[in-house]
């Protein structure tokens, strides 16, 4: 199963691709999609969505994994990343792909055993359980592949209790 783990964000959106066999896991590729400050939020969401066909396209998931609304006390970042998130369900949606959505406490405890785990921790847990050489870079390239570990851990229960089956 290949998971494409998303990190929404309207100026950087991860993204990380995971082939799942088994227990076995596979980084395949990881990097972001960036819009430019400044430009007005229309045109951002737009370049966010031609980035998201595109990488849909190239990589072909059986499934979006996406990181849910985090709200904090910046009310406009919220927005935003509400905003991305949007673009992001609605392109995957348009591509026919399954989507999943997570928290960011079910990331990190999925992937560290702990749910107030910092990023730093969170990365390293990434490096180890996919065997990379480096950490992933940036940090939002490293969090979405935490997103796709954690469908890939979570992902067969997740869409059982969504269809009503145990």
């Amino acid at each position: 199963m290949l998971i494409l783990g998303i990190d929404p964000g309207i100026g950087i959106t991860g993204y990380g691709l995971v082939e799942a066999r088994g227990n076995r896991l596979e980084a395949k590729h990881h990097g972001v999609i960036r819009t430019k400050a400044g430009e007005d939020t229309a045109n951002r969401l737009c370049v966010l969505h031609e980035g998201l066909v595109e990488l849909l396209k190239e990589t072909a998931p059986d499934v979006v994994a996406v990181e849910e609304l985090f709200f904090n006390t910046n009310v406009t970042t919220a927005l935003t990343v509400g905003q991305a998130r949007g673009v992001i369900l609605l392109t995957a949606a348009q591509a026919g792909v399954e989507l999943a959505e997570y928290t960011p406490l079910q990331v990190k405890q999925t992937v560290t055993g702990h749910g107030r785990a910092s990023k730093q921790q969170v990365g390293f847990m990434v490096q180890a359980l996919l065997n990379l050489k480096m950490l992933p870079r940036p940090d939002d390239a490293s969090d979405a592949l935490a997103i796709a570990i954690c469908h890939a851990h979570l992902g067969v229960s997740y869409i059982s209790r969504a269809q009503g089956r145990t």
